[in-house]
Order: structure tokens, then sequence, then C-alpha cells
């Protein structure tokens, strides 16, 4: 046995037996040298020289006993082996001993009440050394639990330092564990631990479960540590001493509540389920290794921060959906239980109740401020919107609710948009989401369900005041309500139009007209319901009276009996609007390429007769339903759309009289263009000056559509494709002569009708007319001769010798029956002529007979008084009133008198 050994070599071969990892034998040296071997340097020498990779099951057993100073008892005695130092001097196992440079056990920011305790600082020493030389991090408990009682330090430095790192690398994501080391985690900034510890917390869909436990598992065990909380002094002092008073703050939950702010208004479901899911500060999994507790005032200083998170989260969920609408009144539920209040009913219960809240209206809680508070300082204490008490978690409820009510009816709407309608009270604004609000009720609702229309007035008006007016039963309560600004009237008026829309006709009679107190005025009413039927007019696509928005308009306008009678003015003008719509339908008609007519086209035209010219160029042969067309036209003027200045019955109808015979002429029937003529517009030219109407109190308005249809007619010249009479009564047989005389007698018309600026033009066209109709006669009448003479010569059996006997004259042909001598008459004749008939009766023209008159012996016959001429020829006649025409058309340009008036 070798000689008792100094000291240097018992702790060579300490260190020896430490680098072996044999235990066992390190432990009989430190039985047998206990004076040595003290026990902070075997500490030192297990720090430095123990392998990293021993299990801490080996070894703890030697650290226990360190810890209780029972080295020396209960350890057998063994033989050791001195081989590896017995070949050194003292002197060089002294050397050696210095270069050993055994670790510290005190490390950098060392906790303070392990400072002095070798045994803590060892055992926290060496597991930073295991997890920094060899990642063993899993086996770290081990070494750290059976210590836990030791000191206050261990259990804490296990809570808040291992366990958290521990349960993020390893047992939470062990697939995304990061590299950092436990000395680098304590180094770590707040907000940076704050962040590495919820990198992967809801990060995927599936991860949303596990919200709450890495809240519980992961940041609640990390707040145990006296390094997260930090103590400051405020201005005042406490009431008991004359010492300053201090205030708890925690920079570490601050930053914990800030990312779930932040979570709120980037991924919502992760702040939500966060919120749901933990119940805050007091909600820690420490995992069974201890059982640890704040102050009374850090706990209430956590909770209290807790709260107004939860209260900013709701203000900046972003998404407006249902889902997320629930999802903040359950944040609102929680934060009330948390308070102690009462319980808070889901959003589907409270809608359907719409409770009353008079109570906001007398705390002023709504100012235009706090619509600030929901974007900026959401954390501060001078922030009232998220100030946990029970008059701001009911002023979130009641905007959760309204953005609920808007959102399930299809206008999207979140907490934070509903809160700047209340805060804000822009009109403007909230007129827009009214409206919104109103269209797709409208749109979206069930047609036949009078409780749904019921319930969605109910809501529009409890989003106005939130039930003010009806908790305190009086109308003079100002509205707060997320519509405060809009009057009750307006309301109405649009319920009343969604009521109608929806073809809910009794249900809207019952309210605003059978009511004993009607919310509308009998005037308002009224013009809503005129309104509403011109609304479904405009939007109808079928002109037909009985189906889509014409059969809603008809029915709108007799659904208030009371209000709105079939005498009214504004009913006869929709009447008279739906019957020419009506009869529209029945043709063919697109005013654009592939756009066919819609009844709304009637009303913005800028000239809605020009429809009808468009039906008759769309509609063959339709011109000869004239009077249809005119009824058209009647109800046009009668339901109001056509221009002002076209706006006198009789001008409408000629307009429409010569559509019809432009569309006749169009398509070659002249007789029926002829027709309307001579029967509509001669017989209905009553006229003042020279084609000006003029009625009393109106302005003049000129016709210039009848002189232009019958001078079209007039210069009609007949060809193969023109439609052949079907009666020619007792006019000429001749077709030719017949089509000329009846040009002759549409210019005359023209003459009557036309202005004094257009009558050398029309009398161009009828002396061009007359001399063909001149040469159209003698044409016959040698045709006729002829046929004669052969008869007569030829023909007849026992005629007489063609040989005239001398001294007898044969009769020759200027005495054949529609033979007349007459030179034609210049410009300058017909002008003195005109001077001559100035007397004459206009009206002469239109008794013209069809027959044919004798003719005169001699051509200045025709000047003689009318009593005394044999009756003339009818293309005379025609010259004479067309020339009469131009004689009184000349006297009235230089303004002289008739010579006597009294006559014709």
């Amino acid at each position: 046995m070798m000689p008792l050994p100094s000291a240097s070599r018992i702790v060579l071969l300490a260190a020896h037996l430490a680098a072996k990892s044999d235990i066992e034998s390190l432990t009989a040296l430190a039985t047998q040298h206990t004076k040595v071997l003290r026990q902070d340097l075997l500490l030192r020498i297990l720090l430095t020289f123990l392998p990293e990779t021993l299990p801490p099951s080996r070894y703890v057993t030697l650290i226990q006993r360190i810890e209780s100073g029972s080295l020396e008892t209960d350890v057998e005695l063994r033989e050791l082996d001195w081989s590896s130092v017995q070949d050194f001097t003292d002197d060089e196992a002294a050397k050696k001993v210095r270069k050993l440079h055994l670790l510290p056990l005190e490390w950098e920011n060392a906790y303070i009440d392990g400072a002095k305790d070798p045994v803590s600082l060892f055992l926290i020493h060496r597991a930073r050394r295991v997890d920094e030389e060899a990642g063993l991090l899993t086996q770290l408990p081990d070494l750290i639990v059976p210590f836990l009682d030791h000191a206050p330090c261990v259990r804490a430095w296990m809570v808040s330092v291992l366990l958290p790192l521990l349960r993020r690398n390893h047992e939470y994501y062990p697939y995304h564990s990061t590299t950092q080391t436990l000395s680098s985690f304590e180094k770590m900034s707040d907000q940076a631990a704050v962040d590495l510890l919820l990198s992967q917390t809801g990060a995927r869909q599936e991860d949303l479960v596990h919200v709450g436990r890495d809240l519980r598992g992961l940041i609640g065990p990390w707040l145990y540590n006296d390094a997260r909380w930090v103590r400051e002094k405020e201005n005042g002092h406490s009431l008991d001493h004359d010492q300053p008073t201090t205030r708890t703050l925690c920079p570490g939950w601050e930053h914990v509540l800030e990312w779930v702010i932040t979570q709120a208004s980037r991924s919502w479901k992760v702040a939500v389920r966060a919120l749901d899911q933990w119940d805050g500060p007091g909600d820690v999994d420490l995992g069974g290794y201890a059982s640890m507790w704040l102050e009374d005032d850090e706990q209430e200083y956590l909770e209290r921060r807790y709260a107004r998170a939860a209260l900013a989260s709701a203000y900046l969920i972003p998404e407006a959906s249902v889902e997320a609408l629930n999802a903040v009144n359950s944040i609102t539920t929680k934060i009330m239980a948390l308070l102690d209040q009462g319980p808070c009913p889901t959003l589907q219960v409270s809608s359907s109740l719409l409770p009353p809240f008079p109570g906001l209206a007398e705390e002023q809680l709504l100012y235009a401020k706090n619509a600030t508070y929901m974007r900026n300082d959401l954390l501060s204490n001078s922030n009232a919107l998220t100030t946990p008490n029970e008059k701001y978690t009911q002023l979130l409820h009641i905007l959760t609710l309204s953005a609920f009510i808007l959102t399930k009816a299809g206008v999207p709407c979140t907490v934070r948009r509903a809160g700047e309608l209340a805060f804000l009270q822009e009109e403007r604004e909230q007129k827009a989401e009214a409206i919104k609000f109103i269209r797709s009720l409208s749109n979206n609702g069930p047609k036949s369900d009078d409780k749904y229309w019921i319930t969605a007035r109910n809501e529009l008006l409890w989003l106005r005041d939130w039930g003010a007016e009806e908790a305190q039963c009086s109308s003079d309560v100002r509205a707060q309500g997320i519509f405060g600004q809009l009057q009750k009237e307006f309301f109405d008026i649009e319920c009343l139009k969604a009521f109608l829309s929806n073809t809910r006709y009794s249900l809207a009679r019952s309210l605003y007209e059978d009511a004993l107190e009607k919310p509308l005025d009998s005037d308002v009413l009224r013009e809503t319901i005129v309104s509403s039927a011109m609304n479904a007019y405009d939007n109808a696509s079928n002109p037909h009276r009985g189906r889509g928005g014409l059969l809603k308009c008809d029915e709108i306008i007799h659904a208030f009996p009371q209000t709105l009678g079939e005498a009214h003015p504004a009913s006869e003008r929709i009447e008279a609007l739906l019957r020419a719509t009506h009869a529209l339908s029945e043709y063919r008609l697109t005013l654009k390429k592939g756009e066919p007519f819609t009844p709304v086209v009637l009303r913005v035209h800028t000239d809605p007769i020009s429809i009808i010219g468009k039906v008759l160029e769309q509609n063959p042969k339709s011109y000869t339903r004239i009077q249809d067309f005119l009824d058209i036209g009647t109800n046009m003027v009668n339901a109001g759309p056509v221009a002002p200045s076209k706006l006198d019955q009789s001008i409408v109808e000629k307009r429409i009289t010569a559509m019809c015979v432009d569309a006749a002429l169009t398509e070659d029937d002249f007789e029926t263009a002829y027709s309307y003529v001579i029967n509509r517009l001669a017989a209905n030219g009553e006229l003042g000056s020279k084609g000006a109407a003029f009625k009393p109190g109106t302005a003049l308005v000129t016709d210039d559509y009848s002189w232009k249809a019958a001078l079209q007619a007039g210069q009609y010249r007949r060809t193969a494709r023109t439609v052949k009479p079907t009666h020619i009564g007792t006019a000429s047989g001749n077709l030719d002569i017949r089509h000329l005389e009846q040009r002759m007698e549409c210019l005359a018309t023209a003459l009557r009708v036309a202005p004094a600026a257009t009558l050398q033009e029309i009398l161009n066209v009828f002396r061009k007319c007359e001399e063909e109709l001149n040469a159209a006669v003698r044409a016959e009448e040698e045709q006729e001769s002829a046929w004669d003479d052969q008869g007569d010569m030829q023909v007849m059996p026992g005629a007489f010798s063609s040989t005239v006997p001398a001294g007898v004259v044969k009769s020759g042909k200027g005495a054949s029956s529609r033979h007349v001598e007459e030179a034609p008459m210049s410009l300058f004749d017909l002008s003195r002529a005109s001077m001559a008939r100035a007397q004459r009766n206009l009206t002469a023209l239109s008794s013209l007979q069809r027959s044919e008159n004798a003719r005169s012996d001699e051509t200045h016959d025709e000047t003689r008084d009318d009593s005394g001429q044999p009756r003339v020829r009818k293309r005379d006649q025609l010259r004479e009133a067309a020339v009469g025409t131009l004689a009184s058309g000349v006297g009235w340009l230089i303004g002289a008198q008739p010579i006597d008036r009294d006559r014709g």
C-alpha cells in the first residue's frame, strides 16, 4: 500500500478518475480524503473533467452525497489504483495540479440566491455544459429534478429556462427545433425569447389545437423568473409611508400580449384559439416539477393586462364573417366571466331578441376620439375601449352584434367598422352602409315570408339607436347606434321600397296605410309608392304588361287604394306608360344591334316617338295599324316621357301619321299613303298661320311633319312594285292618270299646310306633275280618237265611206271630249292668276269629287263667277286650289288684307 499521498496526488487522481467516468473509485477517494477534496473542489473537478456525455444517473448519487455531506458514512472502503500518479514527485504533482485549470462554479449573471451555494451553481453550470458540449438537453431533467428542493434558484431555473426550451425543441416541435443553447436562451431579450418560444405556434392549420398548450407550457413557466420582472418607482407616495410607491411590470408579459394582438390582425384564428384555450397567467403547466406562485400584485397585474389584450384583439380581427364575429363574442364572453360579470348571450340569441341598451347614451361612450383607440395604443392604460370593465365589455358586445346583423344579411362588417360608424357618426358613411344592408335584404331575402321582413325592419331600426327609443318609450331619445345620424323616416321609406320590390304588398299596406300610427306622411308614402313602381318598370326586361317588372309596377300602383287611387294623376300617368309599353310588346323591336327593346328605354329616350318609327321599319305592313300607333303616341304624351316641346297631341298624331306614310311608301303601298294624307293629314289640318298650331297659354308648335309627308307622297312615282288599288270607284280607269291625280291631291295638301318658305319647292313638283298629267291625258285622248276612228271607218259593219263629199268639212280631233287647247302657263302667268284667285276657299280641295267634270269651252271662262261657270275639270280644280294657296301665301307674306273676308 502506498504511503499517505500528498494533496496534489489526490487531486490529480480525482481528476483522472472523473475523466475516466469511474464514479465508484472517485466516490471512495472523496470519502477517504474529505479534507483534501472539499465540496467545492470536488464539484469543480466533476464540472471540469466528468464527460458531458455521461448520463446523469451515473453521478447524481455522488452529487446527492456531496449535497448532504454524507461522503464519510455508508461508503465501503475499497482499494484505489494509484498507479496513474505514483510516479510523480510531489513537486511534479503540484505543477500538474496548477495546470488543471479547473472551471469555476460561478458563471456570468448567476442567480443571486444561489451565488454562495456550490451545489446549485454546479447543477446549473453542469446542465449548461452538457447542452453546449453534447446537446443532450433531454438528459438534464435527470440531473436537475432530484435537486428541485435543494434551493429555490434551482427550481426557478428548471421551470423558467430548462423546461420551456426542452418542450419547445423536443416535445412540442421536435421537427422544427432551434439551435439555441440554454446559455444563449438565458441571455436573449424578452422579445427575442417570446418570438423563439412561439415561433411555431399556430403556424400550421393542424397546430391550432395546440395554441393554448404552447402558451400554458412555454410562456407560463418562462414567466416564473425574477429576471422577467421589473419594479419601477412612481411619482406618488403610499398612504402609510413616506416612501415612493412602486409599480410592478413584466416586459416579457407585454411582449406576449403584443404577440397575441399581432396574431389577431394577421391570423385571427390563432389569437382566438389562444384566448379560448388559455385562461391567462393563472393557467400554467409546470410539468409537475414544482408548485410555484406569483405575488398577489404580480398576479393581478398579469390578469389585468391579459383582459386588456383580449379586448384589443377583438377590435383588431380584420375578417368580416359570421365565424370571426362569433369568435369575437367568445372573447367578450370570456372576459366578462373573468371580471365576474353577467353571462354574455350568443350573437344568434341577441339578434333574435334585439335587447335595448339605453345605458350607453347616459355613459357618453360614443366619442369620435374613441375611433382612434381601435387602431392605436390598444394596450395603453389610457385606451378607454380596452379598459376591462363592464361598460366597455358591453359596448364591445353591442358593436359585435351590430356587425353580426350586417354580416349575416350579406353586408360584411367588422367590429372596427361598426365602431367607426358609431363613433364618427358620419351621415354619408352610415347611409351607404344602410342602403347596402337594405339592398342585400331585398336581393337575398325570401319573397313570401312576412316574418323575415318584419324581423329585417326591426333589426334596421335597432341599428339606428340600439333599442334606446323603445326602452324609454320616447322618440326624442338621441340615437347613438351605427345608423344614429339617419332619420327614422329614411329607414321606413327604404323598408317600404324593399317590401314592394319583393311583392309584400299586404305587409306594406298594413304597416304604412292601415296602421293607426302611420310611420310616413301621406305625401311621402305616395312618392315612395310611385318611385317603387317606376323602379320596377325601369328594371323590367319584358315589355309585356302581364309579366315581370311591368306586372310588378301595375300591382304596386294598385296596392294602396287609399293613398294612390286610380283617378290620381300619378296613377293615370303610370297607367298610360304601361299601356304604351305593352302595345309595343306586340312588335319586333331592336333599337341597337343585338339589344332587344326594354321598357326603360321608353322612359329615358330623348325622343320616344321615334321608337314608333323603328317599329314601322322592323315590322312589314305594320303601318296599316295606324290607329294602334296613334294610341301609343297618345299614351306617351299622357305618360310624360315625350319632350315638352313635342307635347302637343295634334303634332304627335301628325308625326305618327307621317311615319306611317313614309313606311307605306317605303313598301310601295301608295294607296295607303295617299289615304293617310287625304283622310288624316288634310282632314285634320286645321292649323294657324302657315302650319303653326297654337293654343292659348302654350308656345307656338311647328308642324313640320304633315307637309313633308304630303310632299313625299306627291313625289312618289308609280313602279312595277307599287301595290295596285283594289277599288277604283268613279276615278279614271287609267291607273297612270289616276296616280297623277292622287299625287296632285297630295301636293295640294302639302301646299295648304306647308310654311311659306317651302311653297316654291312644292309648286315646282306640282307643275311637273301637272305637265305629266296633261301629257297622259292627251295621250289617252289621242288613243281614244284613234280607236274611235278605227271603229267608225273600218270595224263597224255598214259604216259610211271614208270619202267626204266636196264642201263637207270633217270634224277635227280638237272636239274630243277630253281635249282642251291650252297653252302651258309661265311662272309670271301663274303668279298673275294666283292674285286673281287669292280669295278662293282653301278648303275646296277636300270636297273634290272622284267623277270627271265637264270641260269648259274656253280657257278665259274660268275667271267668271262660280254661279255662272260650268263645272271644270278635276285637274283644273286642283291647280286652282294650289294657285289660290300660293296667292294666299303671297298675300300673307306682304301683309295684305283679303278684299272680302266674309266670302268663302
